[in-house]
């Protein structure tokens, strides 16, 4: 039952990515989006927000901050409003706005929205992809070139799902 549990989960989460946001679907796909996923919470569709450390509030299956969600320009669903008290709760929370939300926030960095001397290849490997990515998601586009987060348990879930999907692709 909890197989079948997760693969309905897993086949929610999936549907929604690949409808999610077309703008940055070249930049982000969504076997990148579908692997951040993975290593934030198993793509658990039902995860609520949690504070695991003081003024690091977390939420849905992406693991999104407040202040990661304003840097994507505070995406929301539809009919509701950026400046509403619970805006951020109710869309992090969601996964198609959730991917939407982790779109906007990289191609925000890549494309130099939010100034000074941002550097988004991450990994300094001279090529801006998904593994630039998962380190934006896990430390935040501004610290992205910490190399420690490659021994993070998020990054070796990420490495273990973006393995599978670039040996299948």
């Amino acid at each position: 039952m909890l197989l079948m549990k997760r693969l309905f989960v897993a086949t929610l989460a999936a549907f929604v990515l690949i409808m999610a946001s077309s703008e940055a679907k070249d930049m982000v796909d969504t076997n990148c989006l579908a692997c951040l996923c993975e290593a934030s919470t198993n793509c658990n569709a039902s995860a609520t927000c949690e504070t695991p450390v003081p003024d690091n509030h977390l939420c849905g299956a992406f693991r999104i901050s407040r202040p990661y969600w304003i840097d994507a320009g505070k995406p929301i669903i539809k009919n509701d409003s950026k400046t509403r008290e619970g805006a951020f709760e109710v869309c992090v929370n969601d996964l198609y706005c959730a991917a939407d939300t982790v779109r906007k926030y990289m191609i925000n960095f890549v494309e130099g929205k939010m100034g000074g001397n941002v550097n988004p290849d991450c990994n300094d490997d001279g090529v801006i992809d998904c593994r630039d990515f998962a380190f934006m998601h896990r430390i935040g586009g501004f610290t992205c070139q910490d190399p420690t987060v490659v021994d993070s348990e998020f990054f070796k879930r990420f490495m273990t799902c973006w393995d599978v999907v670039t040996q299948a692709s």
